[in-house]
């Protein structure tokens, strides 16, 4: 079997209109056996060899089924996991250039850390029951030496005020608000260190529907004021298409396509992208009835063992088995133009 790399996608890091350019990232997780001598045994490959890069002020939009390891990607971009492999350049304005984050350590990734931040899924768990809520929102300020005093305590009440609650909720605990009040403190929790690039790790998956675009419309205000980017994870296409200036999609570990948003839901050429969309509901009755819907055949192989060739040729309806779908990982190649890139991992396209 050949194994291909996704460093087509890459651009030249001399461009300092890319804020983050993520080049074979590589994270494996280790499984052992054994109690008193712990041994490794395999390889859980939660993401493998993925490239990517992100432009300033853009969303980047990241979807695929639970357990492709979007969440991996993320984390790791921010080195709250230490990838296995690969590199992850981000443009560092103090510098002049692009800084590899996985060779920085102690006190020089620190300080970049104030740059980078994330929003989490879960907006019951990612706070701390025992802090004040206008303690979780200054944390980032006293950690990075940022404010005292009362200039903390104007921050405060300011970063509350732009996610939309009032600077009196500073005195409350997390078990006081409700779902989507607590994801805007956690948004508020991620301005703090007015960061550049921001991880939002499935930020609406946990709320209600009509909380949901708040929180999106939020988000888009807050990009648009402070010239954020974003990196979104999600699983919700709809969501993805609202917020993201392009999407790429993800398999078992894997980036299958990436292109504009129009593109992907107008054109898309990989199987696994069409069986994705064809699974959105669309509000038109007539529409819904004659479109074609597409059912994967068995389940996602797993992490431990993944497939051959291609991640997705045991459920991929146009497969070539036996043969060059099983047999050879697909090159991720341009089938765009260079003005409008769409990236595409499949033999058949």
């Amino acid at each position: 079997m050949t194994t291909t790399n996704q460093n087509t996608t890459n651009v030249n890091v001399a461009n300092e209109d890319v804020l983050l350019d993520v080049r074979d990232l590589t994270m494996f997780f280790p499984v052992t056996r054994g109690i008193i001598f712990e041994r490794k045994v395999a390889d859980v490959k939660a993401v493998d060899h993925i490239s990517f890069y992100v432009k300033k002020g853009e969303t980047l939009g990241l979807v695929g089924e639970s357990g492709c390891g979007k969440t991996t990607t993320g984390r790791a971009i921010l080195q709250l996991y230490r990838p296995t492999a690969g590199s992850v350049l981000f443009y560092d304005e103090e510098q002049g250039g692009h800084v590899d984050l996985t060779k920085l350590k102690g006190e020089r990734m620190r300080r970049m850390r104030r740059k980078m931040q994330i929003i989490f899924q879960d907006p019951y768990g990612s706070l701390n029951p025992r802090m004040s809520c206008g303690n979780i929102v200054g944390e980032p300020l006293t950690i990075h030496g940022l404010a005292k005093g009362k200039e903390y305590r104007d921050r405060v009440e300011e970063l509350l005020t732009i996610v939309g609650l009032h600077p009196y909720f500073a005195s409350r605990y997390p078990h006081e608000f409700s779902g989507g009040q607590r994801q805007r403190i956690g948004i508020a929790r991620a301005l703090a260190a007015s960061p550049s690039f921001i991880v939002c790790d499935e930020p609406v998956s946990a709320l209600d529907v009509s909380i949901q675009a708040q929180i999106i419309n939020l988000m888009e205000e807050l990009q648009a004021r402070f010239g954020l980017t974003y990196l979104f994870i999600a699983h919700d296409l709809s969501v993805v298409r609202h917020i993201s200036d392009r999407v790429a999609v993800m398999y078992l570990g894997k980036i299958v396509e990436i292109t504009d948003r129009t593109e992907i839901y107008e054109n898309p050429l990989h199987p696994y992208t069409k069986a994705l969309l064809s699974a959105v509901p669309i509000p038109d009755p007539a529409v819904e009835a004659h479109r074609e819907r597409i059912i994967l055949q068995g389940d996602v192989p797993s992490p431990l063992h993944p497939p051959s060739g291609c991640r997705f040729h045991t459920r991929c309806p146009i497969a070539l088995v036996p043969g060059i779908c099983n047999e050879v990982d697909p090159e991720f190649r341009n089938v765009g133009s260079v003005d409008n890139p769409h990236f595409v991992a499949c033999h058949r396209v």
